[in-house]
């Protein structure tokens, strides 16, 4: 099979783009773009986000506002702060786990669901604060303000070279 340079491959996106005919690559591309009007749009709406301080791997501090109705994954993403998230938020792994500095928050969000317990005893460092950042939804209160600390590491079997046995 012929493999096509991405001077080939842009040329025929751009040629079918002027004649009408849409590619998995043209939605994509449109979907990115108003994903990311979107996102301007909503950084300019400080009234409907909140305070979030992330302190790093480093003991660096980085504030960024949340917005109401996300969850701190997508919080740390939207702001380049190196939080993994390899599920994607489908809850299927621990590489998101985030620690709260201050217990009254931590005793502030809803309670942990037996699958987010689960995956937490997979997690690097588990603390009596812990939780899995894509499981934290930015709301008004408490959370305003608050410090979540990045563990040191993460465990990610699927790129660690965990292997699963046969049963």
């Amino acid at each position: 099979m012929r493999r096509l340079t991405r001077t080939a491959v842009s040329t025929a996106l751009r040629t079918a783009t002027e004649h009408g005919v849409t590619t998995s690559a043209s939605v994509v591309s449109q979907r990115n773009h108003n994903t990311d009007a979107t996102t301007k749009k909503r950084v300019a709406d400080d009234a409907n986000s909140i305070e979030i301080r992330f302190i790093d791997r480093d003991g660096e501090t980085h504030v960024v506002r949340g917005f109401v109705g996300e969850n701190l994954l997508e919080t740390a993403h939207r702001n380049d702060i190196e939080l993994e998230g390899a599920c994607e938020g489908s809850l299927a792994c621990s590489t998101c786990h985030v620690v709260f500095k201050d217990e009254k928050v931590f005793d502030s969000l809803d309670e942990a669901c037996d699958d987010e317990n689960d995956m937490l005893d997979l997690a690097y460092g588990l603390t009596s604060t812990s939780r899995l950042g894509c499981q934290v939804t930015c709301e008004k209160g408490a959370l305003d303000g608050c410090e979540v600390v990045l563990p040191a590491a993460t465990r990610n079997f699927a790129v660690d070279g965990y292997k699963p046995k046969p049963h």
